[in-house]
């Protein structure tokens, strides 16, 4: 994760959450946790205060563990711990107590977890595996960064950490987010974990997740414009194939995405236990980014899901450190990505890592609603008239966009404000557009965000995921995809088409009102 360099204003000005909702006044009551303004409704968001990166997904014995970088004391970056919260669905989560909190002059940065199955670390208990989260230690403000372990044997509400730590430490300002797995052609862990400003990933390995050997690294290569941060690596099978399969190395960036700020980056080829060696150019005009929104960032994917499952599963942090300390949002900031699955196809360009949103939320749709197919004359047509509107919404259209110069949908609408979601002929991109789509709080914040994207058989197809503050959109079947935040006037929530230069045609569109999964269950074993 990156380092920002709060106001100390700022540092020294935390409060409880409970403090600050008791500045709030009798005219104006502070609304009930996850009733707030902005507030997701089906994606993850912390209760109260500061959330940024993922860390130490993994799923254990029928539960999915999400931990996350969480300020407990205040709603800005200060104070990282783990926060933590568990699901059975990837829908419900419920809320536990901090995992692995900063102590003393110690913060706790990201990192991974696995299960130990075959109790390599010599920690597990009674027979069964300890869960093991390995995360670097920051200490002083950047001054030191080292790797730490901590492990439990109570499905993960406590956490002790290894009397030994730090268990690899280079004694450098620079040196952190730890991703572990098992190795299993050499029955062995390895470690990928970044050199930040040098833009590489080193390659450790380990017989019992306590001693680390240095085996390889990787880079410069692709984006560096920002510092390289936390990794993924995971073997994909390339779809089409009944045997082939590919590593993906994941390469997350702090500045310097396709539209600016935080991104993450991916590299396909092959790892031998030490090595990583891409198939693809590493020159910086052969990026591949995993989303061109200007929100996705830090992200990570489960260990340990089950092989009967068999699906990669990820998320990411929706904001981008450009602005992500001043979106409009009380008592919490930040919110988490959809869970996606993950996929990996080729064709005549190279590799292209795909996504879809996992299959668990069609269980939230509520019933579905069918535009009719019809022209798009130049202008904008609201779809009110049809049934579709609303601010926690998903969405299924074909467009073709024909003669028109641009043509998509206008979604959380009203006050005079807008988002776009289109297709720009001329220029064969896909875009987002939030330049008059709510409040503006930062300058950084505004902007129209475009990637690459060809029709197909003149058409082009969109899944959309509306949540309040939240828009993700995915096309060419999850090849290119869009993660953004948005926020809209009270009220505005009208759903509309638009074209402009020329006359396009709406082929289909489904949408379906999803059903909150807030507040969260009660209680967690």
């Amino acid at each position: 994760m990156v380092i920002p360099r709060p106001p100390l204003a700022l540092l020294l000005g935390f409060l409880p959450v409970t403090a600050a909702l008791a500045q709030s006044t009798a005219a104006d009551p502070a609304p009930a946790l996850y009733a707030e303004r902005y507030r997701p409704q089906y994606h993850f968001t912390p209760p109260q205060n500061w959330m940024n990166d993922p860390n130490g997904l993994v799923y254990y014995d029928g539960e999915y563990h999400l931990f996350y970088q969480y300020n407990p004391l205040g709603n800005v970056w200060g104070h990282m711990s783990w926060g933590h919260a568990v699901s059975r669905d990837l829908l419900h989560w419920t809320h536990l107590p901090v995992a692995i909190p900063e102590a003393g002059k110690l913060m706790a940065f990201s990192g991974s977890a696995v299960v130990d199955w075959p109790n390599t670390s010599g920690f597990g208990r009674d027979g069964k595996p300890p869960l093991v989260a390995l995360y670097t230690g920051h200490v002083d403000w950047g001054d030191h960064q080292s790797q730490y372990l901590a492990y439990s044997n109570d499905h993960g509400r406590t956490w002790a950490n290894y009397p030994d730590n730090p268990v690899l430490d280079l004694h450098l300002a620079d040196f952190r987010d730890p991703k572990v797995m098992w190795y299993a052609p050499s029955n062995h862990w390895v470690m990928t974990v970044a050199l930040p400003k040098e833009h590489r990933m080193c390659f450790y390995w380990s017989d019992n997740l306590k001693d680390w050997k240095l085996s390889g690294t990787f880079g410069p290569a692709g984006s560096m414009t920002g510092e390289w941060e936390c990794p993924d690596l995971f073997r994909l099978p390339v779809a089409g194939t009944k045997q082939e399969s590919k590593w993906v190395l994941i390469v997350n960036v702090s500045d310097g995405g396709a539209n600016g700020g935080s991104a993450c980056q991916y590299f396909v080829g092959e790892f031998d236990g030490s090595r990583f060696t891409p198939d693809q150019g590493v020159g910086a005009a052969s990026v591949h980014w995993a989303d061109y929104g200007r929100d996705f960032y830090a992200a990570a994917s489960w260990s340990d899901v089950p092989a009967t499952d068999g699906r990669r599963l990820w998320l990411g942090w929706m904001n981008n450190w450009k602005y992500g300390q001043a979106i409009p949002t009380s008592p919490w900031r930040s919110a988490q990505s959809l869970v996606r699955e993950l996929g990996l196809v080729r064709d005549a360009e190279g590799w292209h890592l795909t996504q879809q949103p996992v299959r668990e939320y069609q269980s939230l749709r509520g019933p579905e609603v069918v535009a009719p197919a019809r022209a798009i004359p130049p202008g904008r047509l609201d779809l009110a008239p049809a049934g579709v509107r609303g601010d926690v919404l998903e969405l299924q259209m074909v467009l073709e966009p024909g003669a028109a110069k641009e043509a998509g949908l206008t979604i959380l609408a009203g006050g005079g404000r807008q988002t776009r979601l289109g297709y720009d002929r001329t220029k064969g991109r896909l875009f987002v557009d939030r330049t008059n789509s709510g409040e503006e709080f930062h300058p950084a914040f505004a902007g129209r965000h475009e990637a690459p994207l060809l029709l197909r058989d003149g058409r082009v197809s969109l899944h959309v995921f509306i949540d309040r503050s939240t828009v993700e959109v995915f096309a060419a079947d999850g090849q290119v995809v869009l993660s953004e935040q948005v926020f809209a006037p009270v009220g505005a929530n009208a759903v509309g088409l638009f074209a402009e230069g020329g006359e396009a045609r709406l082929v289909s569109l489904s949408a379906w009102p999803l059903h909150g999964v807030w507040p969260p269950p009660p209680t967690a074993r």
